[in-house]
């Protein structure tokens, strides 16, 4: 898998993932303002009719960019299965037990049958048994406990979420300095 490149806007904040071909449209139109991290890519573009020379273009694996996006800090991101188990440490959050993706659910604390809603707050990765066990009840009805308490990850928290297969030390160590300070999150690099 090819790495992602963390685009972040003018102030440091992150705003997504981009692909080389991105980031280098970028470089090209002069919107990036000043970048971090190592090489990520070197891309190789035509030959001066001057000096016969191939031109070439190292990508670093954080691009700061001018422009008017900016990261709207109270924004929910999207609440997706792989997200939630990166969260959750591919854990049950009933027995502990740690699974692969393919063997975990998303259960809801508060059943949607009985108005829990599909948020962060009130979903957990569980284990295909455990969600089974828990059914339709209410923790308070049956003999089970959350091992933690789930949350709403800020929008740093969540791209490495969504990336954590193919992040690289660099954009891991910019994007955990802005975890919020009770963050459970754990990426391996």
């Amino acid at each position: 898998m090819e790495p992602r490149i963390l685009r972040l806007n003018s102030a440091g904040q992150p705003i997504e993932w981009l692909h080389w071909k991105q980031a280098t449209c970028l470089f090209a139109r002069d919107l990036v303002c000043w970048s971090l991290g190592g090489v990520v890519r070197r891309v190789h573009g035509g030959y001066s009719r001057f000096t016969g020379e191939q031109t070439t273009m190292d990508l670093p694996a954080i691009v700061a960019c001018n422009g008017k996006r900016v990261n709207r800090a109270h924004v929910v991101p999207p609440l997706t299965n792989r997200a939630l188990f990166s969260r959750d440490n591919y854990q049950c959050l009933y027995c502990g037990g740690h699974f692969e993706l393919e063997l975990l659910s998303r259960d809801h604390i508060i059943p949607v049958s009985r108005g829990g809603l599909d948020t962060w707050t009130n979903v957990v990765a569980s284990c295909k048994r455990c969600n089974q066990r828990k059914s339709n009840f209410l923790l308070s009805e049956i003999s089970m406990e959350l091992i933690a308490l789930p949350f709403k990850p800020n929008t740093a928290e969540y791209l490495a979420l969504i990336n954590s297969d193919r992040i690289r030390g660099d954009q891991m160590e910019f994007l955990s300095s802005q975890f919020s300070r009770n963050s459970r999150i754990k990426v391996a690099l």
